[in-house]
């Protein structure tokens, strides 16, 4: 009877430990869980224990998985490998494709992940947030805001995508009502440089200004972009093109600098953030422009999250300087 009972104990821990992933250390340790993603200099693995741990890509011995995964020796080529294998020889892994494994040292790998349908190495990642403020005093507001960002990475190229939408309204009487939409497509030349182009609309039914569509290209440079975070610059050339409530027509020319900026934080559960842009128009009388974003979100489960956003709009040295800083609280969800 005991006998049977100590078969059964070790039978039932077999399926935990065959669908979990290994990972052994330099310093001796191993841990189990399951693989998530490599790109750049950290590997992120789930576990049960901890949720998402980062290991440092350099502290790692070898490594095994019973899944599929899409291992790239490049930025371009990668190769599917049935399973993982781990390796006798320090600093390597053994890729399982049928009767022809093959070990490659870690180092020469610079992405893996688990293959999407369409998109092999297509990494995609992004935030739908709402805003409320309400404001009671000698005027009554209500603010409503919501935000769209989504960013989609594959091979040599990045596709990054903004939509926001804001509706503000005093003493019932509406104040604000407007939208806009932003594309950019980035072309890395190896790690860190890139070329971008921009193309930003945006709509407003109460302003002066009813349409603004701006064009922008130029070189940028990635500082890091793995799963702990990410930080790029951006220098554009852009053309704007105006659309008044008269029906005239406008247009200058400008300088930008972009920047994007996000810090993941406790393990994952609290996001740093920051994106905007500052520009020097070419003609006109204004002296320079200022659209930033600085803000903390929290995620309370794996998809929904508590954000806190502070938003300033900023125009100098032009015929009625604007000046304006919001501040919303909101709900979200990622993925």
């Amino acid at each position: 009877m005991r006998c049977r009972l100590v078969l059964m104990a070790a039978l039932a821990t077999l399926p935990v430990t065959a669908l979990a992933d290994t990972v052994w250390l330099k310093n001796g340790d191993r841990l189990s869980g399951e693989i998530i993603v490599f790109d750049g200099s950290k590997l992120m693995l789930k576990t049960s224990y901890g949720g998402s741990i980062a290991i440092d890509w350099k502290q790692v011995e070898t490594l095994e998985s019973d899944k599929e995964l899409l291992v790239k020796q490049d930025d371009v080529v990668g190769e599917r490998a049935k399973s993982l294998s781990a390796s006798e020889q320090p600093g390597s892994v053994v890729l399982a494709n049928g009767d022809q494994p093959r070990s490659v040292e870690l180092a020469s790998i610079s992405q893996m992940l688990p293959p999407k349908p369409l998109v092999e190495d297509l990494l995609w990642s992004g935030n739908l947030d709402f805003g409320l403020d309400f404001k009671q005093g000698e005027r009554d507001t209500e603010d409503y805001e919501v935000d769209l960002r989504a960013k989609a990475r594959h091979g040599r190229w990045r596709h990054i995508g903004e939509a926001e939408y804001n509706r503000e309204f005093q003493d019932d009487l509406k104040t604000t009502d407007n939208w806009s939409a932003e594309y950019s497509l980035d072309r890395f030349f190896d790690e860190h440089w890139f070329w971008q182009g921009r193309l930003n609309y945006k709509r407003d039914h109460i302003e002066e200004i009813r349409e603004q569509r701006t064009i922008g290209t130029g070189p940028g440079y990635q500082f890091w972009d793995n799963e702990l975070g990410a930080f790029s610059l951006g220098s554009l050339v852009n053309r704007t093109d105006y659309k008044f409530d008269t029906g005239d027509r406008d247009r200058f020319y400008s300088l930008s600098v972009k920047w994007d900026y996000n810090r993941y934080l406790r393990g994952k559960s609290l996001e740093l953030f920051s994106n905007g842009e500052v520009g020097k128009p070419l003609s006109g009388v204004a002296e320079f422009a200022l659209d930033a974003e600085l803000g903390l979100r929290y995620k309370v489960t794996d998809w929904a999250s508590l954000n806190l956003k502070a938003q300033k709009d900023l125009v100098s040295g032009a015929e009625g300087d604007l000046d304006e800083t919001r501040y919303t609280i909101g709900f979200g969800v990622g993925w």
